[in-house]
Order: structure tokens, then sequence, then C-alpha cells
């Protein structure tokens, strides 16, 4: 740091003449000047703007002022150019100024350089800070950023499915190449929870590999609307994924972290579509000049051969070489009706692709896409009513059956044809023999319908157990 020393110099003590260094005040305030100026470096300072002054010149002359002290501040047209807001009295702003003086009138002041409303302060500022701390990582370093692909086969798109920024870059994309897919990925563009969908959908992009690159973009907005990407695990997130990523993030004067760290920054949306995509007029175009240099070059390689072989027959008459030149000639000829049908077949190549790539298009088109899923939805119904229909009757064929069969085992079929079920009332137990009662005991009947309560009057054995007696030995109560 330079030292100035203001004021008179003291004279030796030993010497008889008085030596004086006299300041002029035009020069003891520009040493003052110099001093303020080489001393503070680029500071931002807070207050509120009072006693504005705008003339003609475009230059801001104001105060800047807090509870205890103020301080007089200019700034020239050529920075406030370029202010986002319209300075008034009362105005809480952020200034970034430098140290001056102003030497005609010995005033100290502040040069403004840049300012804005300190709404936006804490933010910038946040932004700042972040904006350094990655940049001393290497997160915005030129060897990190991955080259776009010529020509992409899917883009994948990372914004709101209804901004108006993904309608122009569809739009762009339709009128530049119109065989390019893409895949959109939505998330929330502005909110508390932007950043987090962003991140996710950012990684899952890259587990997923499924776009040749990422667009990152959304409609602009103030320093707080485009704060999510502003976010260091969006930032993160941006330079560890192994897809190209294009960052477009509101309008042309808006920059995010989200834009330093991407591979490439576009200014728009619609500039981003144009640098993902090839121009296809141009790449027709293109194809079409080369197809010409290539039947300019080979009609010259032709009218070279064809004199060629003109002077060697001019040279070779005495050797009749008739048959090797009409040879010579009619391959030339041969080669000349193949570069013809090569043309024409590039030509058809060309036509059948352009064909190809309008009928993908027309493919894309989601009614086409519904009106199959309806047809598909129709018929699966009309299967599921038959192959319903059709299981229910096995069901009820199968049902009948089992009726039948347990119809034909039940005992009370046996009960209806005038057998009983004979058991002890003591014990419940089923009699099956004669001695298995004794005389005057009770016993209960079961029949088809109903039941008989009865006492044994007397046993009677037969020697065949399937043999029935011809009359019944008990009597009823």
């Amino acid at each position: 740091m330079s030292c100035y020393h203001l004021g008179m110099s003291e004279p030796h003590p030993l010497s008889h003449e008085t030596r004086r260094d006299v300041y002029t005040v035009s020069r003891l305030n520009q040493e003052v000047r110099l001093l303020l100026e080489h001393a503070l470096p680029l500071l931002w300072v807070e207050g509120e703007i009072s006693n504005l002054s705008q003339p003609r010149s475009g230059h801001l002359y104001f105060t800047l002022k807090d509870e205890a002290a103020q301080v007089r501040c200019a700034m020239f047209r050529n920075r406030s150019l370029y202010l986002r807001f319209r300075p008034k009295d009362s105005l809480h702003v952020l200034a970034r100024a430098r140290i001056s003086l102003y030497a005609p009138r010995g005033d100290f002041q502040l040069i403004i350089e840049h300012m804005e409303e300190a709404g936006d302060g804490a933010l910038r500022r946040a932004f700042e800070a972040l904006k350094n701390r990655l940049a001393q990582e290497g997160l915005f370093a030129a060897e990190h950023k991955k080259p776009l692909p010529a020509l992409p086969r899917r883009i994948g798109v990372v914004t709101s499915p209804s901004g108006a920024a993904l309608r122009d870059v569809l739009s762009v994309l339709r009128r530049r190449f119109p065989a390019i897919r893409v895949l959109i990925y939505p998330v929330a563009v502005q909110g508390a929870n932007a950043p987090g969908e962003i991140t996710a959908t950012i990684r899952l992009a890259a587990r997923r590999r499924e776009v040749d690159a990422l667009l990152l973009t959304r409609g602009g907005g103030s320093l707080e609307d485009l704060w999510a990407f502003n976010e260091e695990a969006v930032a993160r997130a941006i330079h560890e994924c192994p897809l190209p990523i294009v960052s477009a993030v509101g309008h042309e004067t808006d920059t995010t972290i989200a834009d330093f760290v991407a591979d490439q920054r576009a200014p728009t949306p619609s500039a981003a579509a144009e640098l993902l995509s090839p121009d296809g007029p141009g790449w027709l175009t293109r194809i079409d000049h080369l197809a010409e240099r290539l039947r300019q070059g080979l009609r010259r390689g032709l009218e070279r051969q064809r004199h060629g072989l003109g002077r060697l027959e001019r040279r070779l008459a005495n050797q009749h070489p008739g048959r090797r030149l009409q040879e010579r000639a009619q391959r030339l000829d041969e080669l000349e009706q193949r570069m013809t049908r090569a043309e024409r077949g590039r030509r058809r190549e060309l036509t059948t692709r352009h064909g190809h790539l309008a009928d993908r298009l027309h493919r894309q088109d989601p009614r086409c896409r519904v009106r199959e899923r309806l047809e598909q939805i129709a018929a699966l119904r009309r299967r599921l009513h038959a192959a319903l229909g059709q299981d229910l009757g096995s069901r009820r064929q199968l049902l009948a059956a089992t009726v039948r069969a347990l119809e034909a085992v039940s005992p009370l079929k046996t009960l209806g044809r005038g057998y009983a079920i004979v058991r002890r009332q003591r014990d419940d137990h089923i009699v099956r023999r004669p001695s298995e009662v004794t005389p005057g005991e009770r016993v209960s009947a079961r029949l088809y319908s109903g039941e008989l309560v009865c006492r044994v009057e007397a046993l009677r054995e037969t020697s065949d157990a399937h043999t029935l007696p011809g009359r019944s030995h008990e009597t009823d109560e």
C-alpha cells in the first residue's frame, strides 16, 4: 500500500532556515482521493436512497443513509443503464461501490458500480458465495465440460410440463430436425420442492441412460423465482451427471449456478434446442452440394479419360487398337450409367428416409396412440367377458355334478326308503346290534322326517347281519 504524508515537514533543529512543503487545496484533495481509492477495495454497502437527482446526462446522484449516518453517492450513465429497477427516494438498496473524493468540493463519496434492491441482496450474496466456493472446487473448469452429441437420437428435457419453455423447445426441434425424439422429465421449477425434484430427476436420467443429452430449462423470472437452479445440490448433480447437459434458465440476462456447472449454457430455451439439434434443411442442402460435387468430379474425370483415350487412339492409329478403344469407351459408358443409377438410387433413398421420418413423426402423434390404446382396451374387455362367461359355465356344471354326487351318498336318501337310525338315549350311541341295548331301555329312531322315542321290549339276534326282520320288536312309549 502506498503511503502518503500530509502537512508540513518538521525543520531540522540545527537548521537556521525552515523548509516547508506547502499543499494547495487542489493537491490536498487529490492526495486524499488517491489515498482513499488505493486504501479501500470495491465493497458492498446497504442503505436507503434519499435526495435522488437524475439530470439529463443520465448520471444518478443521491445520498445513501441508515439510522445513524449518510454518504453521498454517484452512479454514472454507463453503469445506470444496466439497472433492473427504477431508483427512487426511500428505496432500500444494496450497492457495490468504490470509495472516492469529489476533489472540487472536497466531498467524500461512493462511486456506484452496481446496485440492486435489498430484497435480492441476501440472495445475491449467497449466490456469489456459492459461486466462488464451487469455482475454487473446480466445478466450473473447462476440462470437465462434455461435448454435445452431433446427432442425438433422443433428448431429455428437465422442466415444467406446463411451461412456455417446453413449448418453445418442442417447436424448434420440430422445425429443425423432427426425427429427434424427446423425453420429458417433469419437475417443479420454482418453490421449496423444486431443488429436490430437479436433483433427483438428473440422477435418475444419469442412471437410466435413455437419452443422449439433457436440457435443463425454464422461463424467465426474478432471482427468487430462479433460485432452485442456484442450489448446491442441483449444481453437484449436474457436475456428477455423465450425460452432457445444456442449461437454459431464464432470459439472456439471467445467470444461475446451473449455467456455470453445465457443459454448455444457452441464453434461451429456443437457443438451447438449436444447440442440441442439427439443422435438417442444412444437412439436406449439404448432401445435395456434395452429390453435385461428386457428379462434377466424375464428369471431369470421365472427360479426362475420354481426352486421354482420344490421344492414345491418335498415337496408336497404326497399331489398329480399335477393339481396345471400343472396350474402354464401353467401360466409360457403363461407368456413366452406373453413376446415373447411383444418383437416382441415392435420391430414392433420401426420399424414402424422409418419408420414413415423416411416418415416424406421425406415429408419435398422441391421438393415434390413444386410439390404439382404446381399441386394445375394447378388445381386452371383450376377451374378459367371454372368458368370464366360459368360466362361470364350467363352474355351474361342476357344481351340479357335485350336488348330484352328494345327493347320491346322502343318508337322508337312505332314510327316505324306510330305514331309521337308532341311538341309545343315555349316551347317544348308534345301535348296530341288539346286544348293545337292554330290554326296557329307551332309544330314539331318526326317520326321514322326524324322530321316534321308543322303549325296547325284547331283543332278537339274527344269524345274517344283512337280513332285516319282517317286524319291529320296538314299541312306542
